[in-house]
């Protein structure tokens, strides 16, 4: 029988949506518990009826710090890692100057290692959990990020990126060998332990038809993976696409004519949208990814939080690493926040959190295995201290109720903040206990 490990701080889970519920779909218990064995949550409670029901439990005492999920990055770039916080380009310049650059340094499986193990190690800091990454056009690079995420346990999904014009020689691909590698590498990862093989064209400007065409029959032919991919970041890319696709009806339109929109899809981004994609995105069930930092830092645009939910499409939150400027989710709920004050639609501390994990995790279609404190759910957690510098504490003693105290720790927190990062009820940062 697994070692039951009973943790105690104040807990915070979903029961519900709060976009839809409002913040009474959260609950919080100041003195609450999760009992871990196995790997997962076994039970969610009080402390005190927790530890008179599992008296042998060994106990872990987090005094006031706040237990709740792990978070969720939903779109990441693992290869940039060392070229995040790169100076002032806009997309196309950035993908030139910086981007293309560095990704071909991974062709180095040694090299692809090195980063994938760096950026994995410094999410883990940052109270991250799972990520979903878009690798390189190299399979070694994809093998790269799994067997890392192997080591330390973490459920992560990935895939090879596949580009076949518009890119340097030496980061093309061909639409037959995309998706002879992606089928291989789809065949060895997908379902492997905690892996999921995500089908990543990097967006249409870098795919000629064929490719997206050859992209589209292989997720036909596995439609339970997810397609990962870039949409209407911004006006200059959605012009460059106009001319590369003169037939298409939009954007959008140039993935669903290849096979590539559906309820698995998943659309970085996605801040310029036409009324037509918006509804066949709706229709389809597919999901949005919000990336915050990288709108602000590259000069995308203000995504449409509030009217895009409001449609009933799932939105994921994330960094974009390295077009974003942070490894850390508490900054991007941060950014996210700021983005809904200019667009006059502020968020809400609850639906902040949420989108950093349950959020997230249903955009991922996993929100039945992370994003979530609940009985049954993979054991990945964090304990944030919720007075971790000077500044956040005294904001935080002048908290009325757990959202003041968490929205202080969302816009001026940092990697001190995470008190502890555990993953299938290990824990990882900043020290095993």
């Amino acid at each position: 029988m697994a070692e039951e490990t009973l943790h105690l701080g104040q807990t915070l889970h979903f029961e519900a949506d709060p976009f839809a519920a409002g913040p009474s779909a959260a609950r919080h218990d100041s003195a609450g518990a999760i009992l871990v064995a196995g790997g997962r949550i076994r039970a969610l409670g009080s402390a005190a009826s927790l530890r008179a029901a599992h008296p042998r439990a060994r106990v872990v005492d987090h005094g006031q710090a706040l237990l709740t999920a792990g978070f969720v990055d939903a779109h990441v770039h693992y290869p940039q890692t060392r070229i995040i916080a790169s100076w002032g380009k806009r997309l196309i310049d950035w993908l030139n100057s910086y981007t293309f650059p560095e990704e071909m340094r991974l062709a180095d499986p040694a090299y692809a290692r090195a980063v994938a193990e760096d950026y994995l190690d410094l999410v883990l800091a940052q109270g991250t959990t799972t990520v979903c990454s878009y690798a390189t056009i190299h399979p070694g690079s994809v093998d790269a990020i799994f067997e890392a995420a192997e080591a330390r346990g973490m459920r992560v999904l990935a895939g090879k990126t596949c580009m076949d014009r518009n890119a340097p020689e030496g980061l093309r691909d061909t639409a037959q060998s995309a998706y002879d590698d992606s089928k291989a590498l789809l065949d060895r990862w997908h379902g492997c332990g905690r892996a999921s093989y995500v089908i990543t064209p990097r967006f249409s400007p870098t795919s000629t038809p064929e490719q997206l065409s050859a992209l589209g029959a292989l997720w036909a032919e596995h439609p339970d993976c997810l397609m990962q991919t870039h949409l209407s970041e911004q006006l200059d890319e959605i012009t460059w696409v106009r001319s590369l696709f003169p037939q298409a009806r939009d954007y959008l339109d140039t993935y669903e004519a290849h096979g590539l929109l559906g309820p698995n899809g998943l659309y970085g981004h996605a801040i310029h949208l036409d009324p037509r994609e918006i509804d066949r995105l709706s229709e389809v069930g597919a999901a949005l990814v919000h990336c915050p930092t990288s709108n602000s830092f590259i000069g995308s645009g203000l995504f449409d939080m509030a009217g895009l939910t409001a449609r009933g499409l799932r939105v994921g939150l994330a960094t974009d690493t390295g077009g974003g400027s942070s490894f850390s989710m508490l900054r991007t709920m941060a950014a996210a926040y700021e983005i809904g004050q200019l667009r006059g639609t502020p968020l809400h501390a609850s639906q902040l959190i949420w989108l950093a994990t349950r959020g997230s995790a249903r955009a991922l279609r996993l929100d039945d295995r992370i994003g979530n404190l609940a009985p049954g759910m993979e054991a990945d957690f964090i304990a944030l201290d919720l007075a971790s510098t000077p500044a956040i504490a005294q904001r935080a003693a002048r908290a009325e109720d757990i959202w003041e105290a968490l929205f202080a720790t969302i816009m001026m927190g940092d990697d001190r903040a995470i008190a502890g990062t555990w993953v299938a009820g290990q824990r990882t940062s900043p020290a095993a206990s």
